[in-house]
């Protein structure tokens, strides 16, 4: 991040945190750390990031997500994450979908994954992924 001379943030929903306490624990962060949403409930999703009311288990909410995070917190580069942890379905969805997005200056960027495991292993999982879809944007 540092080498980069980018300001990052992120949106977070089904990881609750995780991501902006992996951040915050790294070196030097507060020189390329601007913060953290954590937009659990869908209107905080709506209100605060922008994204179009509808279902959140979407690539258009984690899009939105992370272009929201970037304008909310000033930061150069946001991830996000949306999905379902489980055990049950939500939104038709079934328990493990994940949708992350990144958005940089140039290029926003989202994906879809499926997670095996309890909800803590999901959010684990997701949380690891965004980490890495973050590095890769920064490189």
């Amino acid at each position: 991040m540092r080498r980069s001379g980018l300001t990052v943030g992120c949106a977070e929903s089904l990881t609750g945190g995780q991501i902006a306490t992996t951040l915050a624990a790294a070196p030097e962060s507060a020189t390329w750390f601007r913060g953290g949403v954590v937009a659990y409930a869908a209107e905080v999703k709506f209100e605060v990031l922008g994204v179009p009311p509808g279902p959140v288990i979407t690539e258009k909410c984690a899009r939105a997500m992370a272009v929201g995070a970037r304008r909310v917190l000033g930061a150069d580069v946001a991830v996000s994450v949306t999905g379902v942890g489980g055990p049950g379905e939500e939104e038709g969805q079934p328990a493990g979908t994940v949708w992350l997005a990144v958005s940089t200056p140039g290029v926003d960027r989202a994906e879809l994954q499926h997670f095996d495991g309890d909800p803590a292993q999901v959010v684990r999982d997701a949380g690891q992924r965004a980490l890495e879809l973050l590095r890769d944007a920064l490189v």
